[in-house]
């Protein structure tokens, strides 16, 4: 553990007693309490989270815009002040770099917010487009990134808030919004945004102010929570996981992302070979696997029609909601939802059905 890197917030954590464990590169709490309580607070009350190991990337400058644009596969054209939006980093074969979120904080201010695992790809990508009218900074080291998700938590972000001394209503902050606001003697982003499915926001703050912002959510009675509930959070929505069920070997069309995927615009790395890909049409598609019972799938297991292999898990879990197996997976493109599969685990058959995600309803609009 000596060599992870640590949060702003890893001393809270350990005096905590919460389970700390390698996380690309990071020292990153797993759980607190246990998963399964985190994640049931999450679905009917709110939780927070220590995502510190996320990137914070900005580009600044007058030809910001056009660099994200040429970065990027989605359109930042259809961004105005404040907004947001999902998208991707690929390679010139089209291959999953990353899956991001990018804020335009003003015409020539953005946010890109990369996995920790690829924010120094995603940062160099930016640089290889960017001229003199562009900077192009990796601040990772010197913001905190606190997510605060579920049903209560835009009124216990709100309190904590106020408790710092700010006056934003963060239920007033849009969906997929971004807005600035005072935290104690600095300032920080709330972004409403989230990957589990529930009304909540993304807080960007400065590493200064992380722990009293941390202290204040947790007085006003957000439950801590660990990436293992993150996990099996996500996965419930079906959202993919970078270096589980994306990757440079996976393509947006494969994964079901081509929505996040603007070819009627000007060049962007990976456009060609994505043109090429949506012409010939996927080979395999990532869908969701939803079981009968209660053993679940796990990344790397045989997804099996009749005595064929059609596919691998690359995400799988026991739902806490839901109450069964669930997982996703590269399936071959002949397969669709509704069909019967099998995954093999660890020798035995066990039935899961091809579903389209996600294996839980959620409206993180509120």
């Amino acid at each position: 553990m000596t060599d992870l890197r640590p949060t702003p917030l890893t001393p809270l954590h350990e005096a905590a007693g919460a389970r700390l464990a390698p996380f690309a590169g990071w020292s990153m709490p797993m759980r607190f309490a246990g998963t399964v309580a985190e994640h049931e607070a999450v679905r009917v009350d709110v939780g927070v989270f220590d995502v510190s190991h996320l990137g914070t990337v900005f580009v600044t400058g007058s030809g910001a815009r056009d660099v994200v644009a040429a970065s990027f596969t989605n359109d930042p054209a259809r961004l105005g002040d404040g907004d947001s939006q999902y998208t991707l980093c690929c390679d010139e074969r089209g291959g999953i770099v990353d899956d991001l979120i990018v804020y335009r904080l003003a015409a020539d201010r953005w946010l890109a917010v990369p996995n920790a695992a690829n924010t120094a790809a995603v940062a160099d990508r930016l640089r290889s487009r960017a001229g003199e009218d562009v900077e192009v900074l990796d601040q990772s080291a010197d913001w905190a990134i606190l997510a605060v998700q579920g049903p209560r938590s835009l009124s216990v972000l709100h309190e904590a808030l106020t408790a710092l001394g700010g006056d934003l209503d963060p239920a007033a902050v849009p969906h997929l919004g971004i807005v600035r606001t005072p935290v104690g003697d600095a300032e920080a982003y709330v972004c409403r945004t989230g990957y589990t499915g529930e009304v909540g926001a993304e807080l960007v703050v400065p590493a200064v102010s992380a722990v009293g912002l941390w202290q204040a959510l947790l007085v006003a009675g957000a439950t801590p929570c660990g990436l293992g509930a993150r996990d099996t959070l996500r996965l419930e929505m079906g959202y993919p996981l970078h270096g589980n069920d994306l990757s440079t070997e996976v393509l947006p069309g494969e994964a079901r992302l081509g929505w996040a995927v603007e070819l009627d615009r000007d060049d962007f790395v990976g456009r060609d070979a994505l043109v090429a890909a949506r012409e010939a049409g996927p080979a395999r598609r990532l869908w969701g696997l939803r079981g009968t019972g209660r053993r679940p799938p796990r990344a790397g297991m045989s997804v099996l029609d009749g005595d064929r292999e059609v596919g691998r898990v690359t995400s799988g879990s026991f739902s806490p909601t839901a109450g069964i197996g669930v997982g996703l997976a590269l399936l071959d493109a002949s397969m669709a939802p509704g069909d019967r599969v099998e995954v093999d685990v660890r020798g035995t058959p066990v039935p899961f059905e091809v579903v389209r995600p996600p294996f839980v309803e959620r409206d993180p609009k509120g």
